[in-house]
């Protein structure tokens, strides 16, 4: 059993002893210690709150709009809804912050809390820390009777979240429709079965769903890779469909699966809507450090520039906003396209890429075909309180300064054959050591190389 409190929120396994799991009452305090952030950044007292479809949703999201409410804040229930929709409707109701209730990928038995500020972004660093020390101190006021809040039911959220996409100049969707694209659905048991179906219907799909029971009970492992997605593969050759789309439990993660069943691989995700949006709207772009290259290759391709962001979203976001990116997000199959929002949104990234196809008249496998094929290995070496990562991480830059280095996090070295990005996790006590090649073999030698001058430093 498990509960981490970190910078960007709280997650956990469900049940157990307070402060060891995710249990009511560390969901109260963190609640009550966010509010009080929201306090001293901002006049407004509102926060808007949904969630995805695990078992544990609605008892979480009850206990945190009565903790909530109790601090003084009206609420805003969009209910069952998805992390970008959530993140919409911060700036839409003009909202003091939003409280996303989702694992992510994570197991049915885990459940979280992730904070939004003001703009629907992701907290900072900084508001992050001063969460931390609030909840640490439990330096929190409840409001007295007359200033308590009420909890409002939206129920349009998710409509008006698609309406913005369709608004979209890069969305065609009068021309998505003359094609009636075929389209088969993981909708691994969450909100993915209301969300891309209310989507597909306005773009003129004809759509299939698999898992689209809200049951949280979820069908298999809910991260969108290709071993998790054999169901898919082969409804999508069943049916004759055009293509398969899988998005994890609070759809902000988008993979695909081609007219032939074949997974078009997570980090390709990010590069193909991405060309259609340098093809239409040159600029510059941004992914993680642990993202593939051929990002930065199609960038370069057309003339613009790139630039990679430490790991994690809101590091992805400063980035973009900070050398004004037309495109970004990570390799994870997560797109943000900052002409909707600033966050990873799977459902622009379906609409956008049937765009794509219908205005190349060109089947998915075909498009994606277009680009180098790459492989991408990941690691892990186990830390002990002995091993001083600082000291290990730079020896390893040292060793290959002769080359194109990035320290923003960790260690990221090119090669002309691919990269070797190393950096210590922020969940676990481990390093992670991400390799990529055009193919497996080559990743693993670049790999190996790091692994010699780790293992010459921990001799």
């Amino acid at each position: 059993m498990t509960l981490i409190k970190s910078i960007s929120g709280m997650r956990g396994t469900i049940g157990g002893k307070a402060g060891d799991n995710l249990t009511a009452i560390d969901i109260v305090e963190f609640c009550c210690a966010y509010a009080e952030l929201i306090k001293s950044k901002t006049d407004k007292r509102t926060i808007v709150i949904g969630r995805d479809g695990r078992i544990s949703g609605e008892s979480v999201q009850q206990l945190a709009m009565h903790s909530l409410t109790m601090m003084g804040f009206t609420v805003f229930d969009l209910g069952y809804s998805t992390t970008p929709t959530v993140e919409m409707a911060v700036t839409q109701h003009g909202a003091g912050g939003g409280i996303i209730i989702t694992a992510s990928h994570n197991p049915k038995e885990w459940n979280a809390l992730k904070f939004l500020n003001e703009k629907g972004e992701f907290i900072s660093h900084e508001m992050g820390k001063a969460l931390l020390d609030i909840a640490k101190a439990k330096d929190y006021s409840f409001s007295e009777v007359n200033q308590l809040g009420d909890i409002i039911s939206i129920d349009n959220a998710i409509i008006d979240h698609i309406k913005a996409i369709l608004d979209l100049p890069l969305v065609q969707a009068s021309k998505v429709r003359e094609n009636k694209y075929k389209v088969v659905v993981d909708c691994i048991n969450s909100t993915g079965a209301l969300a891309l179906p209310e989507l597909l219907t306005t773009l003129g799909c004809e759509y299939v769903l698999l898992n689209k029971e809200i049951t949280g009970d979820f069908a298999h492992n809910p991260e969108p890779l290709e071993a998790n997605l054999t169901e898919l593969s082969e409804k999508v050759r069943e049916v004759g469909a055009d293509l398969g789309i899988a998005v994890d439990p609070d759809v902000d993660r988008l993979a695909f699966v081609d007219e032939n069943g074949k997974y078009c691989g997570e980090e390709y995700t990010l590069v193909m809507v991405a060309q259609w949006i340098l093809d239409n709207t040159p600029g510059n772009t941004v992914s993680n450090l642990s993202s593939t290259i051929v990002l930065r290759q199609i960038t370069e391709a057309a003339g613009q520039s790139y630039a990679a962001a430490a790991v994690g979203e809101v590091n992805v976001v400063t980035k973009m906003k900070e050398v004004n990116a037309v495109i970004g997000g990570e390799g994870n199959g997560g797109i943000i396209y900052p002409a909707l929002h600033s966050g990873r949104d799977a459902l622009v990234g379906v609409a956008l890429l049937l765009t794509a196809l219908e205005a190349k008249g060109m089947t998915l496998s075909k498009y994606r075909s277009q680009f180098t094929d790459y492989v991408i290995t990941k690691d892990k070496i186990k830390l002990t309180p002995e091993i001083d990562v600082d000291h290990l991480l730079s020896q390893v830059e040292k060793g290959f300064s002769d080359h194109e280095v990035d320290t923003q996090d960790g260690v990221k070295i090119y090669f002309s054959e691919g990269w070797v990005h190393l950096r210590k996790s922020n969940t676990e006590p481990i390093i992670r050591l991400y390799a990529e090649g055009q193919t497996e073999e080559i990743a693993r030698s670049l790999s190996n190389k790091i692994r010699t001058i780790v293992n010459q430093t921990l001799s």
